[in-house]
């Protein structure tokens, strides 16, 4: 008696050319940031202001004119308090910009989890920022002591402390971008998030500082502004932050801003 089996074979299904991956997604980011008019007006005058101001300095400075104590780096790139105003813009359009558009319909139903979004817009977001600003300083500091070296702000990336906070300028105005970004994300309104970033960033430190309270103003020191602020200096006054302090707490700002946003992104709807 012959008994004949009948072999069935299973094919593999075959994987889907249109997967949401976490590559796809920053290579998404990435192409809305670089296609968008915005983006490049806004971090081209973040660059010319820390340049155009960087050279003013250098050209202008006497050592006779009485600002011999002034951090070099804070003065040769004092433009960075003019361009971190900008990038915070353009973080506050790629996250609110996409609600006042209705682009974020699109964008999270094409990544229904929702969340990998915002992380891919901080990533490419803060890696542009870093890399633009951190050209710019490098570039801003050598030229500008091209005209410093025979005074008594002469410096070089190689003494102690310099090369540091010029790292630490382009890293302070990320993380205020960053800062900006989360807003734009929790608030979604482009007028509203630049109306906390300017308020509550730049404003409320600075009437803070007015009361006549020792914990006011040592709470005040570690706000985002003034964190990094002290990123971005070689030398440290007697009374600032340090440089590891104002790090983390500009982390940590940074990181409660997003994570809000995070958590609202997943409750409500788009």
């Amino acid at each position: 008696m012959t008994t004949n089996a009948t072999t069935t074979t299973a094919h593999p299904t075959p994987r889907s050319p249109y997967r949401i991956t976490p590559a796809r997604i920053l290579r998404a980011e990435w192409h809305k940031l670089r296609s968008l008019r915005s983006s490049w007006i806004t971090l081209t005058s973040a660059s010319v202001l820390i340049l155009a101001v960087g050279i003013l300095m250098g050209t202008t400075y006497t050592s006779d004119g009485g600002d011999s104590d002034v951090d070099t780096v804070v003065l040769v790139l004092y433009g960075s308090v003019l361009a971190a105003p900008c990038a915070a813009v353009l973080g506050i359009l790629m996250t609110a910009g996409e609600y006042s558009t209705g682009m974020i319909r699109a964008s999270l139903t094409a990544v229904p989890r929702r969340l990998p979004v915002l992380w891919a817009k901080a990533a490419v977001f803060a890696t542009t920022v870093f890399a633009t600003m951190l050209a710019t300083s490098l570039l801003t500091f050598v030229l500008a002591q091209i005209w410093l070296r025979d005074t008594d702000q002469a410096a070089s990336l190689g003494d102690p402390g310099v090369l540091g906070a010029v790292v630490g300028n382009a890293t302070g105005v990320t993380l205020l971008s960053l800062i900006a970004l989360g807003l734009g994300a929790l608030l979604r309104s482009v007028p509203g998030a630049i109306g906390a970033y300017i308020g509550g960033v730049l404003m409320l430190p600075e009437v803070l500082s007015m009361l006549p309270y020792e914990v006011v103003e040592h709470a005040v020191k570690y706000f985002p502004a003034q964190a990094a602020g002290v990123l971005g200096s070689a030398t440290r006054s007697v009374g600032d932050a340090t440089a590891a302090g104002a790090l983390l707490a500009l982390v940590l700002w940074t990181g409660a801003i997003l994570c809000s946003a995070a958590l609202l992104l997943r409750r409500r709807d788009a």
